[in-house]
């Protein structure tokens, strides 16, 4: 039977969702992937554009810094993040994906773990110079977002910065999903608690967001 790259995720979701389960379904799509039973949607080869032109743009210079991202998958975006020269964290859900990243990268200075976006060990709270988070947020059901989007902020150190990358959709607007892309309410809810907007952009072409956000230095 051929795999479809968009199904497959869909299929594990409902059945996640239809048992209260919002985010188990990425451990199965990994799961499934591994032994070639499903194709995981975001898998690619090279990091986010979005995240290299804005890093391109500001000459973004990692040294002495800590990063963190959020869902990291197969580390793409983390392995890109510490070519910047960041000491650099990466999480999943997933066990299977970071046993995966961790072969595909067997000589990275990333920390790869094995984490929960909804309960995040307490000591990377106001622990990390650069948080990153694409389209993780989006592929989590509205259920647990504002969750979701409070923990990224909290994981943010003063005078450190804050990159949301996601698709947009309109306030009300229903979609299946996953994903879920975020809406401009949600977009912005991620600054609060001492988070404040530098820009928030979408491009009209890829309909996906791109913000930035800073904690004041104390």
């Amino acid at each position: 039977m051929a795999l479809n790259r968009d199904a497959d995720a869909s299929r594990l979701a409902a059945d996640s969702l239809a048992e209260g389960d919002p985010t188990g379904w990425f451990e199965r799509l990994y799961a499934e992937a591994a032994s070639g039973d499903a194709i995981v949607p975001w898998d690619r080869d090279q990091p986010n554009p979005i995240v290299v032109e804005w890093a391109e743009r500001r000459e973004v210079d990692g040294a002495g810094r800590r990063a963190l991202v959020i869902g990291c998958g197969y580390g793409q975006d983390a392995e890109y993040i510490a070519r910047l020269g960041f000491e650099t964290t990466a999480f999943d859900i997933s066990p299977t994906a970071i046993g995966e990243v961790r072969q595909r990268f067997p000589e990275t200075p990333v920390t790869y773990v094995a984490a929960d976006l909804l309960a995040l060990p307490a000591a990377w709270q106001g622990g990390f110079d650069l948080v990153v988070e694409a389209i993780t947020v989006q592929s989590m059901p509205v259920s647990v977002r504002d969750t979701a989007i409070a923990n990224i902020r909290r994981t943010v150190a003063p005078d450190g910065q804050l990159i949301v990358i996601s698709g947009f959709r309109a306030e009300g607007e229903e979609v299946s999903g996953p994903p879920w892309p975020l809406t401009p309410s949600e977009i912005n809810s991620f600054a609060a608690d001492g988070l404040r907007a530098v820009a928030i952009d979408r491009d009209p072409q890829t309909q996906r967001w791109r913000a930035e956000f800073r904690r004041a230095a104390r």
